[in-house]
């Protein structure tokens, strides 16, 4: 029984990881535009709401379920709330990415200094707030659909809380580490906007019932991102030969 729930915390606690592969990537595109000296703690924050939102949806779950009943009709598919939430996340994901890559094209050709408009902590945060919401619902549930097989409730809560917990805390570690590679790099920044843009089709898709695994999706961005590292090796390489 025990060996039961290690398990069951540890590969929750993994897949919560890698779900929050796209939040986290948002919340260091966001939180570059903060003044430097907020950047951290802007991440810090949107992390913190991010479990504190992923929790309290947990002892929501039926709530949540029952977002999945259709409520209004458009273009011939029966939407429900939750359907209309990942649609407005998509959109907004959209709009911000197209906004972000229009931004660094112009900032960097002919921007003040090359640089982008800052944006202020409120604006940031809630900006992560927002794209935090729509990204928890797969994750809650997912997680609910992975330990179904535990049948003690308290234990079953306590597995799924302690997940969201242990995984925001090392997103939280790691966090500035990501941030600071993603910004530092032109291209990986590029190439981590084009990977929200995708995720945000994915959330309209999604809405209208049109489902994608998101291990394609993955699998795509992972192997982009092991070619850019080799191009950036040998453009380095390159560089010392010159």
């Amino acid at each position: 029984m025990l060996s039961t729930y290690i398990t069951g915390f540890f590969i929750l606690t993994v897949l919560e990881l890698v779900l929050g592969i796209d939040n986290i990537i948002f919340i260091s595109i966001a939180s570059d535009r903060l003044p430097k000296n907020k950047q951290a703690f802007g991440r810090n924050v949107g992390l913190a709401l991010a479990m504190l939102l992923r929790i309290a949806l947990l002892f929501a779950i039926n709530w949540i379920v029952s977002l999945e009943n259709p409520i209004i009709a458009l273009f011939g598919f029966g939407l429900s709330s939750r359907d209309l939430i990942l649609l407005a996340g998509g959109i907004f994901l959209l709009y911000k990415t197209t906004v972000e890559i229009h931004d660094k094209m112009e900032g960097e050709e002919g921007g003040e200094n090359g640089k982008q408009k800052p944006i202020s902590l409120m604006n940031g945060i809630i900006q992560i707030t927002l794209l935090n919401m729509v990204f928890s619902f797969d994750s809650i549930l997912t997680a609910v659909g992975l330990v179904t097989d535990i049948h003690d409730i308290n234990a079953r809560n306590i597995i799924m809380i302690g997940s969201v917990i242990a995984s925001m805390i090392l997103m939280m570690i790691f966090s500035g580490a990501i941030a600071n590679f993603v910004n530092k790099h032109p291209s990986i920044k590029m190439l981590a906007l084009s990977f929200l843009m995708m995720i945000g089709i994915l959330l309209v898709a999604e809405a209208f019932h049109v489902h994608v695994e998101k291990t394609y999706v993955y699998f795509a961005m992972t192997f982009s991102f092991v070619v850019e590292l080799l191009n950036m090796r040998m453009r380095k390489k390159s560089q010392k030969k010159n």
